[in-house]
């Protein structure tokens, strides 16, 4: 069967059904795509039923294996763990059919990227790399999203029509992802950043004057309420960032470079992953809000709370 002229017509198959797999589900039904479907393992693990009800209630079909949400798509989204994205090709690629096209939503390092188009392109796919630009919840769908590869041109007009709001970085594959690895280093960096200092601040009491003297020099940020927001996203999502942040890694590696930065970044956002898993903050998927009160959680599960403003 060929793949419909319209993409409205095209039969949609999402790899993986987290926050950003939901989210793409709901939108793309909204948007009026009769056929969307799912595979990921975690619908048939032990937390399986939210997940399960969330894909019925937005007649989301499930696919038991990789090979079957591919054989049924002419539109493939894989968007999963970073450490995951040539697997998730690997899997899909036996069972694609001439002319699917395969939009990789990952972060995953350029290196990655190409090993993944080769899997996809060799088994007669279309593959395209999509480098997601900010966070996805505020805007959904319409996140920036460059995309790069020899198909990119011809996929951007009809991504379009799904929702998307995709702009072609390059026909070269690759250079969509460096960019947004590169820009990661810093984004992710600051979230790590401002973790260890704002508790470290906390510890010693002297939260408030260091505060003050981020807000005299970066006035434009308010460092309070993106402090909350960094605590939030990494209780929330560290251990999908700490494997973003190890792809990240590896991108600078690709181009000569140790990656002192990030290495750093990826073991903090891991740490903070383990503290939300061993329910230091409580719900993670309901944080608090307030940095304040997870600084201080972090330095009672490490014994420090009572010294703080000793001395």
């Amino acid at each position: 069967m060929p793949i419909p002229s319209d993409p409205l017509q095209w039969r949609v198959g999402l790899v993986g059904y987290g926050e950003v797999g939901r989210i793409l589900a709901e939108d793309l039904r909204a948007r009026g795509i009769a056929r969307v479907g799912t595979f990921d393992p975690k619908l048939d693990g032990d937390a399986a039923a939210p997940l399960r009800e969330h894909a019925h209630a937005h007649g989301v079909t499930l696919a038991a294996t990789h090979a079957e949400l591919a054989a049924g798509a002419d539109f493939i989204v894989s968007a999963v763990t970073a450490s995951q994205a040539v697997p998730v090709a690997e899997a899909c690629a036996p069972a694609i059919r001439a002319g699917t096209w395969f939009l990789d939503f990952n972060s995953a390092s350029p290196g990655a990227r190409r090993r993944a188009a080769q899997l996809v392109d060799g088994a007669g796919g279309r593959y395209v790399e999509g480098a997601v630009m900010t966070s996805i919840p505020p805007y959904r769908i319409r996140v920036p999203l460059l995309l790069g590869g020899p198909h990119a041109e011809a996929l951007a007009p009809l991504a379009g029509a799904l929702g998307f709001d995709a702009k072609v970085a390059s026909a070269k594959l690759g250079v969509a992802s460096a960019t947004k690895m590169c820009r990661s280093v810093m984004i992710k960096g600051l979230e790590a950043m401002v973790i260890e200092s704002f508790t470290a601040a906390r510890a010693y009491g002297v939260e408030d004057a260091v505060l003050a003297s981020l807000a005299e020099t970066f006035p434009g940020i308010d460092w309070e309420k993106q402090g909350s927001y960094f605590f939030q996203r990494v209780i929330q999502h560290g251990r999908r960032r700490a494997e973003e942040v190890r792809e990240v890694a590896q991108t600078v590696r690709e181009a000569g470079l140790e990656p002192w930065s990030a290495t750093g970044t990826a073991e903090r956002q891991a740490w903070m992953a383990d503290l939300a898993d061993a329910g230091v903050f409580g719900d993670k998927d309901a944080p608090c809000g307030d940095w304040r009160v997870e600084a201080d959680r972090i330095l009672a599960r490490l014994g420090t709370a009572d010294t703080r403003r000793d001395g």
